[in-house]
């Protein structure tokens, strides 16, 4: 039998303070806010998730996720709530609720708030090794969302960024539920 992973409370949210089932409401979460957006990511150093990753990001207009990138293994995507562009493959799209973008191993993208206010994005994908490549995009890097060198590392792609910072759940972030 699989055992209940306790939840501690925080000033900044809840977490899993180790390894079994839980039920976490993503308001109730320990957040994290800084140059790429707000996130949870349901876990905590105490719990990681083993095979796949889940986040719940929070980009205002113009944000971008991360870095313009490849990985290795498969991740997807659902809009949840507003819009954003999903640059992908050289190329851009635009993203409104309930669109769904799948990223089979290599396919180079990121995603940037857009509309007039923000967006919620569920990002899913299966745990990886490290290979990832940041490659040098013209789209991406007018988007604010690029590196000028290409290279295989998160440290030197993401070198001048200040870390992330731990947050509670800010109202608005979300769109309100029944």
């Amino acid at each position: 039998m699989v055992p209940e992973a306790p939840l501690n409370r925080t000033e900044r949210g809840r977490e899993p303070a180790g390894e079994g089932w839980f039920v976490l409401n993503a308001r109730e979460a320990k957040w994290l806010d800084g140059h790429f957006g707000a996130y949870t990511r349901f876990e905590s150093d105490d719990a990681r998730f083993k095979r796949l990753g889940f986040n719940l990001a929070v980009l205002e207009p113009g944000q971008p996720a991360c870095y313009y990138h490849a990985e290795a293994e498969q991740e997807d995507f659902l809009v949840l709530s507003g819009e954003c562009l999903v640059l992908i493959e050289g190329q851009e799209r635009s993203l409104r609720q309930w669109d769904f973008v799948h990223c089979p191993d290599g396919t180079e993208h990121v995603f940037v708030g857009a509309g007039d206010g923000p967006c919620a994005l569920l990002a899913v994908g299966t745990r990886t090794d490290g290979d990832v490549v940041y490659p040098r995009s013209e789209l991406a890097l007018r988007h604010g969302a690029g590196v000028e060198r290409e290279t295989n590392t998160g440290r030197e792609a993401y070198a001048d960024i200040p870390p992330d910072i731990a947050v509670a759940y800010r109202d608005g972030w979300l769109p309100e539920g029944p």
